[in-house]
């Protein structure tokens, strides 16, 4: 069951109200539902931009970026899965596969887990899409028997398909960039991407 938009909420002030770290701080900015917002932070040079899937993850998040020098814009959205993953700032391999990779971000991932299920696909997730994990993805593309690429993002299509495309400059695949994923259903994932993996 999703968590309630209130809990993502929740956590965010939670964590934006705990005790500073003694050391300096950096800048932080949380955003609700925003997705005009979240496309300018994607492509401002010199932010962290974070979109975490779970109040677990938002809490995780927002004190990491505390911690740290640097600016950092988290997007909290209205949506959250089931479970909180551990955050490496990079793809953590959530379902092996060899037909494909389908990288959830945020929110995504359980929408996506369920639309893909039967496929051979691989599933990677990440909370954080700036800095953007090359090395997780090339990784994942060149242990997939083809290298086609979906890619599901809680915000207009193609946010992240520039530097889907910058990692993968010397590996021909094919992309698909599913953007909107809040108000997607499963059923639209799944089918859009049985059209296009081969």
């Amino acid at each position: 069951m999703p968590t309630e938009p209130t809990d993502m909420l929740i956590a965010a002030a939670e964590a934006l109200a705990a005790p500073l770290p003694q050391t300096p701080s950096g800048t932080v900015l949380v955003g609700y539902g925003t997705e005009e917002e979240l496309i300018r932070y994607a492509v401002t040079p010199g932010w962290a931009v974070h979109v975490p899937g779970h109040p677990g993850e938002v809490r995780q998040v927002v004190a990491d970026a505390m911690a740290r020098e640097g600016r950092a814009y988290v997007h909290v959205s209205a949506r959250a899965n089931s479970a909180a993953h551990a955050l490496t700032g990079g793809f953590e391999l959530v379902r092996e596969g060899l037909d494909g990779v389908v990288i959830a971000v945020g929110p995504t991932l359980d929408p996506v887990l369920r639309a893909t299920v039967g496929t051979d696909l691989a599933v990677l997730y990440t909370a954080t899409i700036r800095p953007f994990d090359e090395v997780g993805l090339r990784t994942a593309v060149l242990a997939a028997h083809h290298a086609d690429v979906v890619l599901v993002e809680p915000c207009r299509p193609g946010a992240s398909a520039s530097y889907v495309a910058q990692t993968l400059v010397h590996v021909p695949h094919r992309l698909l960039a599913l953007g909107g994923a809040e108000s997607m259903g499963e059923e639209e994932i799944a089918r859009a991407v049985r059209d296009f993996v081969r």
